[in-house]
Formats: structure tokens, sequence, C-alpha cells
């Protein structure tokens, strides 16, 4: 019971039904509630949301879901403030909204590149502003922001490492800032997983393969281990730990 009187708001965090393919955000939100958090789903996908709080609840679970386009300030600020009204506090933050257009430089369209970079960074970039009033209250907070590999090293894509790399420094620079008050900011960076982001490239043996030979453990990793190490930074196991970048990958950045 790690996160037992925590109240944690995960968004992108909707694809957490149980026999289902999860993503990173839904993963986590079920450990977490097992880990004895109150939950807060937050989404643009309604009814897997909903349905996936359904769940939740049925194990035990307190949990509430609120409906979050991550690019919108307005409904940033309503998410919040319906978790502290709900839960009278916010202690974790974890950003794991995302998307992935794939294209060369020349191809890239101008559309597309902008919302990436909405979606990543001004996605992170706004749930920390909003959270921190609130974590402020309460005497501190943890706030994990899902970057990527892709933050780290390049990549075939354009917009996404682009955009990955600006999560990855915003989060040493929010740590920096908010640190004396204890709130910690720290970045996750997955390798290869398997969600329903990625479901339909890394089921093509033509893209999976030459990209798992790059992985010196030669397998995809899980959804369920990315949420583990989320757990570790979001809990009091990690009060010594701010603007640092957990690599979960098999490997494949440290060649």
């Amino acid at each position: 019971m790690r996160l037992q009187a925590k109240t944690a708001l995960i968004a992108g965090a909707a694809s957490g039904v149980g026999g289902q393919l999860m993503g990173i955000g839904g993963a986590t939100a079920r450990l977490f509630a097992a880990e004895g958090a109150q939950v807060i789903i937050a989404d643009i996908k309604d009814d897997v949301g909903e349905q996936t709080v359904s769940e939740l609840r049925d194990s035990g679970a307190d949990a509430m879901y609120v409906h979050l386009d991550v690019t919108d300030e307005e409904q940033w600020k309503q998410a919040v403030a319906a978790t502290a009204e709900r839960f009278g506090k916010l202690d974790i933050l974890v950003d794991a909204a995302g998307t992935s257009f794939r294209s060369k430089v020349e191809d890239q369209s101008l559309e597309l590149w902008d919302l990436e970079m909405a979606i990543h960074g001004r996605g992170a970039f706004l749930g920390t502003k909003h959270a921190i009033p609130e974590m402020r209250k309460a005497g501190g907070g943890s706030i994990v922001i899902i970057s990527s590999i892709y933050g780290m090293v390049g990549s075939m894509s354009t917009s996404y490492p682009a955009a990955k790399g600006a999560m990855r420094n915003f989060t040493k620079a929010a740590a920096i800032q908010y640190a004396g008050e204890n709130i910690r900011v720290n970045s996750v960076h997955p390798g290869f997983v398997m969600t329903p982001l990625t479901e339909s490239i890394f089921t093509e043996p033509d893209i999976i393969n030459p990209r798992l030979e790059l992985v010196p453990m030669g397998r995809l990793g899980t959804t369920e281990e990315i949420a583990k190490g989320i757990l570790f930074l979001a809990s009091d196991e990690a009060s010594f730990v701010t603007g640092a970048e957990l690599v979960i990958d098999g490997g494949y950045t440290a060649q």
C-alpha cells in the first residue's frame, strides 16, 4: 500500500479495462489503485475511461473520471478543481497522454507538428502549472511526466522526438524551480512497449523485428513494467529523487 491515502490524477489513463490491451496510463491507474491511491482518470476517451473507473470501483478503489483534453488550459483547471473538490487534495500527477505521427522532416506537416507539440509539450506544461498550487497546499507532491527513449535519442520520426525531448527538459526546469517546496518532478522514458497506440505498427514483423534486434533484452516491454517505475517515482520511496530520468527500455539506450 505504497500510495495509501494519496490522491493521484492520471492524464491519458482511459485504456485500463481488464482483459484488453492497456495503455501506460491505464496500467498505472490500476496499479495505483491497488497500492491504495484515490485515482482520477482523465482522458478524451470518455466511454472506455468510465469503464475503467467502474472496474476500479468494483475492486474497492475510490476512483472517478473527468474529461480532459491536455492541450486545453481550461480543462486542466477543471480537472484539478474536480480532484480537489472530490478528494480535498492532489498528491500525484502523472501525464501519460500521448500520440505519435511518423514522418520525415520534409514530409512533416505544420498541422501535425503543432498538434504533437501541443499534446506532449503543452500538455506537460499545463498539467504541471495547475497541479502545483494544489500540491503546495498539501505540503508537497510528485509529478511524473511520461516522455520516451526518443526524448533522449533521435528516430526516423520528426515531431515525436522533438516533443518528447521538450518534455524531458521541461521536467528538469520544473524540478529545480519547485524542489524547495517538496514538489518533485521526474520523467519516465519507456522503450518499445505494446499499447493501443503502438499496436498497429508493433504487430508488423517488418517494423518490430528490426527494433527488437537493437534491444539487448530482445523483447518488448509491458505497460505493467512501465507502471511499476512510475509507481516508484510517485511514492515516498523516491523522496530524494527529482529532475531525474527513469529509462525503462530493456537496455536500448545503454548502447
